[in-house]
């Protein structure tokens, strides 16, 4: 321990930014030992509520978090012996007791953070479940601000993410990385949950910035398993996208589609940086969706204007990967930048069955009848996509549109 204790105000600082950098960390190393994801949590918050007090009287410890690995493997030991839960064996808890009596620097804690995020994203839990427990437990974002980011009440996001973490309690869901064979499968449904937890933050704003939390999230996927292209190319997407934040609304508080966006306002460093990672992914020869859809986020970006034949190429190949209705749509999109929009409405009009409630593909519509002439078409495109935008910057920059077709289409008949 150091000689001098820092302020209160200094310690509740440095508790939260261990906690910040390396809980996930910490509960990995915990739930490996315990095998119990509800105790290994329950015990690092109790270790750190331990922290702010002794700390404030003895100093902060040369290893914090050592330090708060150690003392929450004493607080489970003391619930494990007094509940005599789970039946563990006097065995059992000897050799919790040994690793619990161990000094750790962070370095000697094993980093199991990998198996926890296979956890999190098991198939036997729900999508938005697999969301709300990775932002709590590898993110460290509090019940409140998980329900603020998702538009939710905090006591319904508590109760979904204590019945995942009861049935993986009760259904044996394994600490572990899946085996080779069932490794493609699990990984989607990871950079799944990761690219939902981006999207999110775009769509629904929130107290925490939820694109900073997914680029935490694919960095530390990058380090953990490096070398695999689909995750490069999911960590390559989302910082070529995430680059373009700044300049995603203007100043009247529309959104600016990206070929009109303000340039200067782009990280160009993160772009840099996207390209670089895609560029490896690309050269590993095993090409996958999060690498094409980071391609297309890269053509975006490029000097001048878009490559929009490249960028449509790139959907239909996309679509091979993924044949859902939003990459058609996408495609079809893509198709009408590059001077198709014929064959894109025949496409969208097969779309609209699967589609109709989907804002997306209203603005999609409005936009191709807008380039074929049909502004009464348009017009009524426009007011559908304006009923559904998620968002007032969304409906701002459709209602600009609107009025845009209403002009070429001309005064009515009556006059009004």
């Amino acid at each position: 321990m150091t000689n001098a204790a820092p302020s209160p105000i200094a310690i509740t600082r440095a508790v939260e930014e261990v906690m910040r950098k390396d809980r996930g960390r910490l509960l990995s190393a915990l739930t490996a030992r315990l095998k119990d994801l509800q105790l290994a949590e329950d015990a690092l918050q109790e270790a750190v509520i331990a922290a702010l007090s002794h700390w404030g009287r003895s100093g902060l410890p040369q290893s914090p978090q050592g330090w708060l690995l150690r003392v929450a493997l004493r607080k489970a030991i003391d619930r494990l012996r007094g509940a005599a839960r789970q039946g563990r064996s006097a065995a059992d808890l000897a050799l919790l007791a040994a690793n619990e009596a161990s000094d750790m620097t962070v370095d000697d804690i094993p980093d199991e953070r990998l198996r926890l995020i296979f956890t999190c994203c098991h198939p036997a839990l729900d999508r938005k479940s697999h969301v709300a427990l990775t932002l709590r437990v590898i993110g460290g974002l509090t019940t409140e601000e998980i329900a603020s980011a998702f538009l939710d009440l905090p006591a319904t996001i508590g109760q979904r993410i204590s019945r995942a973490k009861a049935r993986i309690a009760s259904t044996g869901i394994p600490f572990a990385v899946p085996t080779p064979d069932l490794w493609p499968e699990r990984l989607s449904s990871v950079l799944a949950t990761v690219y939902l937890i981006f999207t999110a933050g775009y769509t629904q704003g929130g107290t925490r910035d939820l694109g900073d939390e997914a680029l935490f999230l694919a960095d530390l996927l990058a380090a953990l398993r490096p070398g695999d292209p689909e995750i490069e190319g999911c960590h390559a997407l989302l910082l070529l996208t995430h680059a373009r934040r700044r300049a995603r609304v203007g100043a009247d508080g529309a959104t600016v589609p990206p070929s009109e966006q303000d340039r200067a306002l782009w990280d160009h460093a993160s772009i840099a940086r996207g390209k670089a990672v895609l560029e490896t992914a690309i050269a590993r020869g095993a090409p996958g969706p999060y690498q094409i859809k980071a391609a297309i986020a890269a053509l975006h970006t490029a000097e001048g204007s878009a490559d929009w034949p490249q960028i449509a190429a790139l959907y239909a190949a996309l679509y091979r990967h993924e044949p859902t209705p939003v990459v058609a749509l996408n495609h079809a999109v893509a198709l009408t930048e590059a001077g198709q929009a014929a064959p894109a409405l025949m496409l969208l009009d097969a779309l609209g069955p699967a589609l109709d409630g989907h804002q997306p593909y209203h603005a999609a519509r409005a936009m191709v009848l807008t380039r074929l002439q049909d502004f009464p078409g348009a017009v009524a495109a426009f007011d559908r996509a304006i009923a559904l935008a998620p968002t007032a910057a969304d409906a701002l920059l459709l209602q600009r549109r609107k009025k845009e077709a209403e002009h070429k289409l001309g005064p009515s008949p009556t006059g009004r």
